[in-house]
């Protein structure tokens, strides 16, 4: 395990004025707590914490707190609070851990090989969970765990019980819990065009467009009404000349 540590000073008032000058003056406001002592305002120097944070690098770490020579302390990072505009940190969260009593904390998996399922297979590879929860003395915790997929096929998966065995280092949680599986790519299924509509029932069909006219006699020209007045001539119409006298 890679050993960092981070120098700090006391920081005497409390709340967001004493915050304020502590970030006016360069330092962000931290905060170290846990079973070991009482709680213990913290100020850091923002730009050397940016550097620990690009060597700790999103891994798990150990981190040995100076304030002065003779007070070294173990902690790990809890919480960074960000300025959700800027980005910026306002505050650090600190947990204090001793040397020779196990620690719980998540830890993020790294996978490693080629995946058979993805490379043969026409798979995709699914990071099920991003990290996992161990329990461990300081001095064993482990940056991340590395999970080996080359041989992984299609249709399977790691789970927790399958994780590398690392000295000092149980995993907790459901022994059966995915960790990272390869799946079937997704289908898309293309949309069928809707059947024509059938016409409604007694309903005579109307012929297409060019289509000719039905035979004479095959259809009965329907007989007006009994009573029905015959339709007038159109507007226009010429009447029927009537016949000449002898």
């Amino acid at each position: 395990m890679k050993q960092f540590s981070l120098k700090v000073s006391s920081r005497a008032g409390v709340g967001r004025g004493a915050s304020r000058r502590v970030r006016h003056s360069g330092g962000i406001p931290a905060i170290l707590y846990g079973t070991l002592n009482a709680p213990q305002n913290l100020a850091v120097d923002a730009p050397e914490f940016t550097r620990l944070l690009k060597g700790i690098a999103g891994s798990a770490a150990v981190i040995e707190i100076k304030q002065t020579e003779s007070d070294k302390r173990l902690s790990i990072i809890k919480e960074i609070q960000r300025d959700a505009i800027t980005d910026r940190i306002l505050h650090i969260d600190l947990q204090e851990v001793s040397a020779d009593q196990e620690m719980e904390l998540n830890v993020s998996v790294h996978t490693v090989g080629d995946c058979y399922g993805v490379r043969v297979e026409n798979g995709i590879l699914e990071v099920v969970s991003h990290e996992v929860r161990i329990r461990c003395l300081p001095k064993d915790l482990p940056a991340f765990i590395e999970v080996d997929i080359t041989d992984l096929k299609i249709d399977h998966s790691i789970h927790l019980s399958q994780l590398p065995k690392i000295a000092g280092v149980k995993y907790l949680g459901d022994p059966n819990r995915p960790i990272v599986a390869c799946v079937q790519p997704a289908v898309e299924v293309e949309a069928t065009p809707a059947a024509a509509a059938a016409p409604a029932e007694g309903a005579a069909a109307a012929p297409a467009e060019g289509a000719a006219a039905p035979a004479a006699g095959d259809a009965k020209a329907a007989a007006p009404a009994a009573g029905a007045k015959a339709a007038a001539p159109a507007a226009g119409a010429k009447a029927p000349a009537k016949p000449e006298k002898k």
